[in-house]
């Protein structure tokens, strides 16, 4: 049986800053922030601090027409490519969904869930390096090993996550998770790996009675020298013991303190989030943030189920970055007190995470395409950069210094 394996991103900046450091003999590289375009197929290349100026665009379906090919001459994954589309797409091709820069900074690697697979770009070229097709019919969420040099993903149709050689698309290991492994996260400068299973969210079973429909929601931990499963946490007995029955257990983005005793999460449906002791494996707090009036209580509206999705940390762990996707906002949380700070109006925003400098809160708004920067200090806007259709993931990224978008 193969060994199985997943994982992504670490506390906020402090891992998104291991995730991307360079080698110290490679070419000059510059820091940048890699923005994916879901609907269009392409990646923004923005500064990562500063003005968040844009610097350039690549097309991460250069082999569309033959993806395509192979989708339509096959009945089965013509259905879940349609499938894709009209559920968790909203109507569109999802072409783009996690994206990290490969240590020598010259390739990115991208996973694709209309076309589930996972492709190394050449940024000098836009060609692509190698592909790897994902178990089942759909790629997810992904992580980068602390070095660089492994690269996770979730398969969330096969309950898979793969793990594969960021160099050669290899596969080095993989493992079973819970139903729709979502959210992947490194921990112990990379000796576990943590994913969290979201179940079903294509549906509108969404009253509170039909929970039990929404599957096999859990947090896997694995050791990621062997593979194997050390830990599984199931959040519906830590919050039926933190006396929230009502809340979902389908964990969604999540963060983790710098020193990593504490895990702070989202879940489907809730306006907030929750904190939990790793250590005690208890539940010890819970934040509610304020509902926007103009938002339906109907949880059938809700885009897969998330009323709030994204969520970052500042590097000293002193702050929280939620983005309140269905009530429009996205606002700083004071982690101490989690007092709230201004509710800073933003479309539909999908994601949060840190700046290159540590002092912004990068978010991507996919409601009017744009990403937006606010200030971890004072919780205002900095500023904000239009980008591609459907912005979702962001992530902080290494380029060669004198790089220039691939023609194609």
């Amino acid at each position: 049986m193969k060994p199985r394996t997943i994982s992504c991103g670490l506390a906020a900046a402090a891992l998104t800053a291991t995730l991307t450091t360079a080698p110290a003999h490679a070419d000059p590289l510059r820091e940048v922030m890699f923005v994916g375009n879901n609907w269009d197929g392409t990646a923004h290349v923005i500064e990562a601090r500063g003005d968040f100026a844009a610097i350039g665009r690549i097309n991460v379906v250069p082999d569309k027409k033959e993806r395509l090919r192979e989708i339509y001459l096959n009945p089965v994954r013509l259905a879940f490519f349609l499938g894709i589309r009209e559920t968790v797409g909203e109507g569109h091709d999802q072409y783009v969904d996690d994206m990290y820069s490969t240590p020598d900074g010259r390739s990115m690697v991208v996973s694709r869930p209309s076309f589930a697979d996972v492709v190394s770009i050449d940024l000098g070229t836009g060609d692509v390096n190698w592909r790897f097709p994902v178990s089942g019919y759909r790629a997810d969420h992904m992580a980068v090993s602390p070095d660089g040099e492994r690269v996770a993903v979730s398969a969330s149709t096969s309950n898979t996550v793969h793990v594969l050689d960021i160099r050669t698309g290899e596969e080095v290991g993989s493992f079973p998770t819970g139903d729709k492994p979502h959210e992947n996260v490194y921990t112990q400068n990379g000796r576990y790996l943590w994913n969290m299973s979201i179940g079903e969210v294509n549906n509108d079973l969404d009253a509170p009675w039909l929970d039990w429909t929404k599957g096999d929601r859990r947090i896997t931990v694995v050791d990621t020298t062997t593979f194997e499963v050390v830990r599984t946490i199931d959040m519906r007995d830590r919050l039926d013991a933190f006396g929230r029955k009502d809340l979902s257990d389908a964990v969604r983005p999540v963060a983790f303190t710098p020193d990593e005793s504490k895990l702070y999460f989202q879940v489907s449906f809730f306006n907030g989030f929750l904190e939990y002791d790793v250590a005690t494996d208890t539940i010890t707090r819970v934040k509610e943030l304020p509902k926007n009036p103009a938002t339906s209580d109907d949880r059938t509206t809700f885009v897969n189920d998330s009323r709030h999705h994204g969520m970052s940390m500042s590097p000293d762990g002193s702050k929280l970055c939620i983005a309140g996707t269905m009530d429009d906002y996205a606002t700083i949380v004071d982690r101490a007190t989690l007092r709230e700070g201004p509710l800073v109006t933003a479309s539909k925003p999908y994601w949060a995470t840190v700046s290159g400098d540590g002092k912004s809160c990068v978010i991507s708004e996919s409601g009017t395409d744009q990403v937006t920067a606010i200030s971890f200090a004072t919780g205002e806007k900095i500023a904000s950069v239009p980008v591609g259709d459907h912005p979702q993931r962001v992530r902080l990224a290494h380029i060669p210094a004198d790089w220039t978008p691939p023609t194609n």
